[in-house]
């Protein structure tokens, strides 16, 4: 097997982090970022010196370019960029949730995964070589009450990512992927004690970091579901 180079934001809880595991057991080297420094530090003390966790809010631009360019000098480019990092507000109608948070999950959500994008492609594109993954959601293909917000974050990452797969050289692939219902924080903050009806993060895990790594330059530009065929 080929060990990988994978990148992947919010990797303090959740599918990040299960990822993160993952891809480290089955050989990859993991470059990680999270917000939460507790989180990093236990992934640093847990892991080799081969890998790399930061703190590092990626709707900060320029936090995002150091923590790209310390990556990039130490690993190259990334052969898996995965855009995982998100927040979701809290369930109310879209009138009611405070300017303050509409604007942090678009902050993350989306400007978030541009400022990522921005540090770490160019050398993706100069290599000619690499899958991109922004992270959409079944919230990124349809809608329900009372997490507008959330939804409007995730369909743009579906345009985001298919314009992105237009402007690719041949080689390389931008993909918008709906990981699927799983029991994480942010299901729980919108689904409350239903979350625990669907798998764990690190059951997900399991399945989905092989197919992961399978993904290739003919997936460019698909909106996928992981688990379907590809």
């Amino acid at each position: 097997m080929n060990a990988k180079v994978v990148v992947i934001t919010g990797v303090s809880r959740g599918l990040g982090r299960a990822m993160a595991e993952e891809f480290i057991r089955l050989g990859h080297r993991v470059l990680g970022c999270g917000r939460s420094a507790q989180a990093v530090r236990e992934l640093s003390a847990r892991h080799g010196a081969e890998h790399r966790f930061s703190v590092v809010d990626v709707a900060d631009d320029e936090a995002v370019r150091e923590w790209a360019a310390q990556c990039l000098q130490e690993a190259g480019p990334p052969d898996l960029l995965l855009n995982n990092a998100a927040v979701v507000n809290r369930n109310a109608p879209l009138w009611k949730v405070p300017a303050a948070e509409f604007a942090s999950v678009i902050d993350v959500n989306i400007k978030g995964v541009a400022n990522v994008i921005r540090h770490f492609v160019p050398e993706m594109v100069a290599r000619k070589q690499g899958v991109i993954v922004n992270f959409s959601s079944g919230w990124g293909r349809s809608t329900d009450r009372e997490v507008a917000p959330y939804c409007a974050t995730k369909w743009a990452i579906e345009g985001l990512s298919k314009s992105l797969a237009q402007e690719l050289p041949k080689g390389m692939a931008a993909i918008p992927l709906n990981p699927g219902i799983i029991n994480t924080d942010m299901l729980r903050t919108s689904f409350g004690v239903e979350a625990a009806h669907f798998p764990t993060a690190e059951t997900w895990a399991e399945a989905a970091v092989p197919w992961l790594l399978e993904l290739k330059a003919a997936d460019n530009g698909r909106s996928l579901t992981v688990g379907e065929r590809h």
